[in-house]
């Protein structure tokens, strides 16, 4: 018998999401700063003594949380049937051909893991030079809260209203999307200067460039974050993936963790515990 196993991490999309999406990365151009984290996407392929094959996979994270998880989720399935090359623009392709409208991020941070400066151009990604100090790296982790509200939502559905909007030339959408585009830039000088201010003020940017898109890819969550905010608890928050549902990130005041993790679940929201996946895809064959 012939066994192969990957495993693949999820991501937080800190700033930039939706700008890197087809067609804006062939008109604009996109950019995004996300890192993976340690929740995984599981594939295996099996090949039996008798030459019977057998494909399984599952993530530990549940589809639609908005931490990317379909991606991962592919990028080990295609490891897993073909080896690491390319498996991430590999993972792209095979969800484009089931008619995804999602774009590349979560592909290369599941394949390339730890933080990530993205370039999208056109079809192809530039991987810009990143790497956070450790005290940003360690103030994120320990502010960073990350809850699964457990709203449904499909983000492939709240793609193509975004899209069909940017097609029609909405001027709301437009502008959203630049400010998104942005902040994501905001956001790698911050990390990579440990600059925390600048952290809260791209986050809300990109909240601000999301409620430009549609006030709907928020409002499911602002009955709980907006005490969080008016009280300084949270400092800054964004919807994670296409929002309307799934997990969000608030960045929490300083000492006020306990308080918003008390909020959140007496809301009825899961907190993750989540920490940095450096090592990215990995695959074992036996």
């Amino acid at each position: 018998m012939k066994r192969v196993d990957a495993r693949a991490p999820v991501r937080i999309d800190l700033a930039g999401g939706w700008t890197d999406v087809p067609p804006y990365t062939h008109e604009v151009g996109g950019e995004v700063v996300n890192v993976a984290i340690n929740i995984h996407a599981h594939a295996s392929l099996e090949i039996d003594d008798d030459g019977r094959l057998s494909v399984n996979y599952r993530c530990d994270a549940p589809v639609g949380s908005g931490l990317g998880t379909t991606g991962a989720i592919n990028v080990a399935l295609m490891a897993a049937i073909n080896g690491a090359d390319n498996a991430e623009e590999a993972a792209y392709q095979f969800e484009a051909l089931l008619g995804n409208t999602g774009g590349r991020q979560d592909q290369w941070a599941a394949k390339h893991g730890g933080f990530n400066h993205l370039m999208f151009i056109g079809d192809s990604v530039e991987e810009m030079p990143f790497d956070p100090p450790r005290s940003a790296r360690f103030w994120l982790q320990k502010h960073l809260i990350v809850a699964n509200t457990g709203i449904p939502h499909v983000s492939g559905d709240l793609h193509d209203a975004i899209w069909e909007k940017y097609a029609a030339k909405d001027e709301s959408v437009i502008e959203g999307l630049m400010t998104i585009r942005l902040a994501a830039r905001k956001m790698a000088q911050a990390l990579d200067q440990d600059r925390r201010d600048l952290v809260i003020e791209a986050l809300q940017d990109v909240c601000k460039g999301v409620d430009s898109l549609d006030l709907s890819l928020h409002d499911p969550f602002r009955e709980v974050v907006n005490p969080l905010l008016e009280s300084k608890d949270v400092a800054a928050w964004k919807a994670l993936g296409a929002g309307g549902g799934g997990c969000v990130a608030l960045l929490s005041g300083p000492q006020r963790q306990e308080t918003v993790i008390a909020a959140c679940e007496a809301a009825g929201w899961e907190i993750l515990d989540w920490d940095y996946d450096d090592a990215g895809l990995e695959i074992n064959a036996s």
